[in-house]
């Protein structure tokens, strides 16, 4: 059972990307996103108005921050020195920054943006305007590989998303409303969770329990991204269900198809050749795998059964730190990474051991949306799948009484 990241997951990334300093002509390197600075040195923090700058050099981390956020990060042994200024406008979130930088010796950095995100109406100078910056994509390209010990997080995220499942299932009857039976199901799996992991549960959230499961039903299943609806459940209604829990900031996703009574011939027409397409995805995967072909294998197999227009998206994407992450299942992946405007190449375009994939391929009619996803890692000789809920009609068809 693993709850959090070990310590020399942070030492063997910071390690990482110093050597890449050190092989280049730059004196630091510069990280402005959060999940990047969360990434490199555990330091997790909302993205806001208020920027956030970390520099890392051969030798030393030093942080700019909010002052609402230094006594957070004071006591993180991967940072050497904090910043703070008082707020954004009025306290130069940028030109403190600049002084680090400039206290580090640094007058040329490798950075992921040419200064903050514009978040929440932050409008700023540019970096490039007090010092020298190349932009560079490191951190972002090495999550794409999940080590041993985040696939732990993710495989213990998704024990818990699947407690919060089993959950929904049982607490879904006809005339609920659906947004209080997922926070009934998110409540007891996140109650269960925090009771069961007690003081190794890392503190991820505010106001809300780290467990989740909810769903759209009825019509709102035929929009991929449908709203909770502003209805009770009714016999015969097409559920698609979404759970999750985070762990140390890692995501897994469980999605599943289900039926409130009984469903009709047509609906389980749609569900059999859902799962059959998921099959296809999930019997393409493997390490070398051109990454591409796993939606063009779907892409085919809808061909064939005449159900090509009731695509609506690909077939999955990496997960982790962040719900959806790059690289994606997508026809159009091979071409993306030989664009020029991109940082890949033709090693990116293939999957790797270490990746983790939700495979979620949909079919949408014009009444209902029929949707599994599952997480899987890919290993060194095959698969895992890390989600474990049943796939099968009979155990997404919820009974009524």
């Amino acid at each position: 059972m693993a709850t959090t990241l070990p310590d020399a997951e942070y030492d063997r990334r910071l390690e990482r990307v110093r050597d890449r300093i050190a092989e280049s002509q730059a004196d630091a390197g510069v990280w402005f996103g959060a999940t990047s600075i969360e990434y490199l040195t555990g330091f997790d923090h909302i993205q806001t108005e208020r920027p956030v700058a970390l520099a890392i050099t051969p030798d030393r981390a030093e942080i700019t921050v909010p002052r609402l956020e230094v006594e957070r990060v004071e006591s993180n042994p991967r940072i050497d020195a904090v910043h703070g200024y008082h707020d954004y406008p009025g306290g130069r979130p940028i030109a403190i920054a600049v002084e680090m930088l400039s206290g580090l010796g640094a007058e040329s950095v490798l950075a992921d943006a040419d200064g903050a995100p514009g978040t929440m109406g932050y409008e700023g100078p540019a970096l490039s305007a007090f010092v020298d910056v190349t932009e560079q994509s490191w951190v972002s390209r090495m999550r794409w590989e999940k080590s041993a010990a985040e696939i732990d997080l993710i495989r213990e995220s998704a024990r818990w998303g699947n407690l919060a499942h089993r959950y929904l299932a049982e607490y879904t009857e006809v005339g609920e409303h659906p947004a209080t039976v997922s926070q009934r199901a998110s409540m007891e799996a996140s109650r269960a969770m925090l009771d069961t992991l007690g003081s190794e549960y890392v503190a991820r959230t505010r106001g809300t329990g780290p467990a989740f499961a909810g769903y759209i039903t009825g019509p709102q299943t035929r929009l991929p991204h449908g709203h909770t609806a502003n209805r009770r459940l009714q016999e015969g209604d097409v559920l698609v269900t979404g759970a999750s829990a985070n762990v140390d900031g890692y995501h897994s996703e469980l999605e599943r198809t289900m039926f409130l009574g009984e469903p009709s011939d047509e609906q389980v027409h749609y569900f059999e050749l859902m799962v059959e397409a998921q099959d296809v995805a999930i019997d393409a995967l493997g390490p070398g795998v051109p990454i591409a072909d796993v939606d063009e294998a779907v892409d085919a197999y809808a061909e064939e059964q005449g159900i090509s227009d009731l695509l609506q998206h690909h077939v999955g994407h990496n997960i982790g730190m962040d719900g959806h992450e790059p690289p994606y299942i997508d026809r159009g992946w091979g071409d993306h990474c030989e664009n020029e405007h991109t940082p890949y190449d033709a090693d990116d375009a293939v999957m790797r051991p270490g990746h983790v994939w939700t495979i979620e391929p949909g079919i949408y009619t014009d009444e209902y949306g029929y949707r599994h996803s599952d997480t899987i890692a890919i290993t060194d000789d095959g698969i895992e799948w890390l989600t474990y809920f049943p796939r099968e009609l009979e155990a997404n068809v919820i009974p009524v009484e």
